[in-house]
């Protein structure tokens, strides 16, 4: 399928960072066939895997290696090693998992770039040049460090250029062909916040302030507690709780009157959260001591555990099915 050329100078040299979206002819071609042909590349393109020689898959006439498919891994790995600790067969599966992905990503970015070069689009060398430039500046600091760089990940100056202008044009062609901003229908949020209440549930609910007087490392004779015993009688004296822990609290809420909003009484320290599931709203606590300090609570709501209403998580939602739908294309 074919957009009609432009019929105006400035669109028949629309670029986007400097890369032109026409061809010679003025022709922007719509990438339907290359969207399909990404989902059954393995029956309709000459993709193949190889078992020899490191070579994991060729794309047409490019080869990805098995280093290259390590490579885009290794931020995980470690991380896996250590989730999986002492569960090899499932940390084998889950790094397998991830080879996969990554491979299917590798080959996924050869058929952009083919398509690319296919669909006769161009991008000055000036642009690649400048990227480049930025990029040593931004990522290394100056030559010197980027030579060395390079030298102990076994790159030379080409490749580094290559991978750079690759990545440009993967972006580009994204930029181009991927809705930034696709249509959601009412109909798709209702679905999803059907099929996933369970990461819209909320645990039961306290809203507290607090008024924190830290321990000192040293003992203190008892000062400390002494002070706090000293807040708590001002407050029952009548003084705003708010006021008091302003002036006394050493907690990090203390410029906010000690508030610390909404928390699931889950996380809560379970000193605190027997003292305060007594409370009655509006009802403030005694000295309660802990470990590293003396704590008065009050509680001004609380909430059962319930699942949030569809209105208070809509924009959550259509960020989350937006970016599955670019994920997808």
């Amino acid at each position: 399928m074919r957009r009609a050329p432009p019929t105006n100078l400035h669109e028949r040299h629309l670029t986007w960072n400097g890369v032109p979206l026409y061809d010679a002819h003025g022709q922007m071609r719509i990438l339907y066939a290359f969207l399909a042909a990404a989902v059954v590349f393995v029956s309709g393109l000459k993709v193949r895997a190889e078992l020899v020689t490191g070579i994991e898959a060729v794309v047409h006439d490019s080869i990805i290696t098995y280093q290259e498919v390590e490579f885009y891994t290794a931020p995980v790995v470690d991380e896996l090693r250590r989730k999986y600790q002492g569960q090899p067969e499932v940390y084998q599966q889950k790094l397998a998992g991830a080879l996969h992905e990554n491979l299917q990503f590798l080959m996924n970015q050869q058929l952009i770039l083919r398509e690319f070069e296919r669909a006769g689009y161009k991008i000055p060398e000036s642009i690649i040049d400048q990227s480049v430039q930025e990029r040593i500046r931004s990522k290394f600091g100056d030559r010197v460090t980027f030579t060395k760089t390079l030298q102990a990940q076994g790159m030379t100056f080409e490749q580094f250029r290559k991978q750079v202008r690759n990545q440009i044009i993967i972006g580009a062609m994204q930029h181009n062909f991927v809705s930034e901003a696709p249509i959601i229908s009412p109909q798709k949020i209702q679905i999803y916040y059907a099929e996933h209440q369970e990461q819209f549930q909320v645990g039961d609910q306290v809203k507290l302030r607090m008024i924190v007087l830290n321990k000192p490392i040293n003992d203190d004779n008892g000062q400390t507690k002494g002070m706090a015993g000293e807040v708590l009688a001002q407050i029952n004296e009548g003084a705003a709780f708010d006021q008091m822990a302003s002036v006394y609290s050493q907690g990090s809420q203390a410029g906010q009157g000690g508030e610390l909003g909404w928390a699931e009484t889950k996380i809560l320290r379970p000193e605190l959260l027997k003292v305060a599931s007594a409370l009655n709203l509006g009802g403030h606590s005694g000295v309660v001591e802990a470990s590293d300090g003396y704590y008065i609570m009050l509680l001004e709501d609380k909430q059962d555990a319930h699942v949030k209403p569809l209105k208070e998580v809509r924009a959550e939602i259509e960020k989350n099915i937006a970016a599955d739908e670019r994920a997808r294309l």
